[in-house]
């Protein structure tokens, strides 16, 4: 798709030599937001892992301590008294047999789906169809657990799921442009920290090789990585 006018003049306030401080960056993604929407602010990074290797996926979560400011669709398959566990933690839906077939049928309206894991078995034959979305449960993202109550909370309060892409790239909405610029930088700030510290074991080099922040329908603005380091190694 060729870039629409609005985008083109938006594009040319943006200058593509600099790397900006995150402070000015989270500005300029706000001031240049032209939707008639509320944006997604959106971070992106390039990862110096070797994405054809297994043992160097990058994958996580994270609780955003203001939310994403998104509904979050939750499915929590599972059997019995644990139902009734999802429903009172705000499952939007729960149970088994019924899901299983929806799923294998087509139906995947939902942004994160958690298990039990005396039905993983079972799930794991939907690998197939989950797999390819990004919903498949996972003990890591703390998507399988008995403790189904607490993990539909902390998803609807803002949890994110993230995991490196074939190109080794790595990206999530951390936000609304209509937060105000202290609760972006915060949800960044602890969304950089959880990355980092799941740095693989074999990988070599600089770890984080760029970090760009954008709007969903803005350009996208490069972040000074020495700055974030740093402010990573002062604590936040």
């Amino acid at each position: 798709m060729k870039p629409s006018k609005r985008f083109k003049a938006i594009a040319e306030k943006v200058d593509r030599t600099k790397h900006y401080p995150l402070d000015e960056a989270i500005e300029q993604v706000k001031a240049l937001a032209s939707a008639k929407f509320d944006e997604t602010v959106e971070v992106a990074i390039r990862l110096g892992i070797d994405a054809k290797k297994s043992e160097q996926l990058v994958r996580g979560t994270s609780a955003l301590p203001y939310g994403t400011g998104k509904q979050i669709k939750v499915l929590v398959l599972t059997k019995g008294e644990k139902e009734k566990e999802a429903q009172n933690a705000g499952a939007d839906y729960f149970g088994f047999d019924e899901y299983v077939e929806k799923i294998k049928a087509g139906w995947l309206d939902v942004d994160v789906i958690v298990a039990t894991p005396d039905v993983m078995s079972e799930v794991g034959r939907l690998g197939k169809i989950l797999g390819t979305k990004g919903l498949m449960p996972t003990p890591k993202n703390q998507t399988v657990t008995f403790d189904v109550g607490a993990a539909v909370k902390s998803l609807k309060a803002g949890k994110i799921q993230f995991k490196s892409d074939k190109t080794g790239n790595l990206h999530a909405g951390v936000g609304k442009v209509s937060f105000d610029k202290d609760k972006l930088r915060e949800n960044i700030v602890t969304f950089l920290g959880d990355v980092m510290k799941l740095r693989p074991a074999t990988a070599k080099g600089q770890f984080v090789k760029t970090i760009t922040v954008a709007s969903t329908m803005g350009p996208g603005f490069k972040l000074d990585v020495k700055e974030i380091m740093e402010f990573m190694r002062k604590g936040g």
